[in-house]
């Protein structure tokens, strides 16, 4: 089978899932956008989905994303930065990415703001949340008490625009419940931000709970690419 042909395949099979789990729960399937993560998948598999039209690309690692984002700038893709960012880094990524998912603390607001200045239209950002129980080290994210200070702080910049929030089921955990915490946060934070409703949750093996509980984002890496690729 060729690459084409087994990324057709799993794109084919996620879209299908997606479709699935928006009926079971009475939505639309344009109301929820396939972001497909590439990290360690080469530039060339990204053409390929871009042809198999994909719009959304999603990465981890600002210097494998700045190459590849270079790389295929004529496809008029949108980069979605969904990693752990370093505020050293921000600036230099806000310059490629429409999207970074991945804000969870007040340090990362202005560099992110420099490194969006002079662009046509505000760089989109979601707030990362974490559902972790309290007292337990885990997934990166902002403590949802902390939320609606780096929402404000976010909402000071005229070159970002809070567009929602981000988050990752906890390891180990029944994704169902924490994606339920999930659902309180947003709603909360959307009757404070009512222009901020995207919700970027769920991935290859939980996306049915997330777009139950409203993710307007799913992040999918293994499930339409396959296993990363040896050695990474």
């Amino acid at each position: 089978m060729s690459r084409r042909a087994e990324l057709a395949a799993g794109l084919a099979a996620v879209r299908e899932r997606i479709a699935g789990a928006c009926a079971d729960a009475g939505r639309d399937v344009d109301e929820v956008t396939l972001v497909v993560v590439t990290k360690f998948f080469p530039a060339s598999d990204v053409r390929l989905l871009a042809d198999l039209g994909v719009t959304d690309v999603g990465e981890n690692r600002h210097q494998e994303a700045e190459a590849k984002a270079a790389e295929c700038a004529d496809l008029g893709l949108r980069w979605h930065f969904i990693g752990g960012l370093q505020s050293n880094k921000a600036a230099a990524v806000a310059a490629y990415s429409a999207v970074v998912e991945s804000v969870d603390r007040a340090k990362l607001v202005g560099p992110l703001a420099r490194g969006a200045g002079g662009r046509e239209q505000p760089l989109d950002v979601l707030l990362q949340v974490s559902l972790d129980p309290p007292g337990r080290e885990g997934r990166a994210g902002v403590d949802p008490d902390d939320l609606p200070a780096l929402a404000a702080r976010v909402e000071q910049e005229q070159d970002l625009r809070l567009r929602g929030l981000m988050a990752v089921a906890p390891l180990g955990e029944d994704p169902a419940a924490a994606f339920a915490r999930l659902a309180e946060v947003r709603a909360a934070h959307v009757a404070e931000h009512p222009s901020a409703t995207w919700l970027s949750a769920g991935m290859s093996g939980d996306l049915e709970h997330a777009v139950r509980i409203g993710a307007t984002h799913v992040r999918i890496g293994s499930a339409v690419l396959g296993s990363r690729p040896a050695g990474k």
